[in-house]
């Protein structure tokens, strides 16, 4: 395996691994296990922070992968691809707004958008999985320039 098929492997992983983890700490404020919630939030705050370390890192030292599916669903894809862009954005804004409120102890506000956090999250999780599901399972394609590369030559 190339560092050009691990880094979206590991990346994903990171990802899905933080949706999981904030699935588990819905469950654990559910049952008023604070403690133990604020704890597996954190890691997925980290989980999906090692996720865009590495995603960034890829972009910029790699390149990134473009699709090589039918073109009959090129145009499927991106639209779908920004939507996940648009998505993961506005969830990236909002996880970081619901843990500051979190760390300031404003609970009432935190608990009134985490929960609309979440869900955005999940949606993020699913819709990033996908992409890596068609980018490297279904339609393996060839990858650009790392930026570095193209900036510089």
């Amino acid at each position: 395996m190339t560092w050009y098929e691990i880094f979206p492997l590991v990346s994903t992983s990171f990802i899905l691994i933080s949706g999981i983890l904030v699935a588990i700490g819905w469950r654990l404020i559910l049952k008023q296990r604070r403690e133990a919630h604020e704890k597996v939030m954190i890691a997925a705050a980290i989980s999906a922070t090692i996720f865009f370390i590495i995603y960034v890192s890829r972009t910029i030292f790699i390149g990134n992968t473009m699709f090589n599916g039918p073109d009959s669903l090129k145009t499927v894809y991106l639209i779908f691809l920004l939507f996940h862009i648009v998505l993961a954005t506005v969830a990236a804004v909002f996880g970081i707004t619901t843990l500051l409120l979190a760390f300031r102890k404003n609970f009432a506000k935190h608990r009134k958008i985490g929960r609309t956090t979440a869900k955005i999250w999940f949606a993020t999780v699913i819709t990033g999985v996908t992409v890596y599901v068609l980018l490297y399972l279904c339609y393996p394609g060839g990858h650009t320039k790392p930026v570095i590369q193209a900036i510089f030559g």
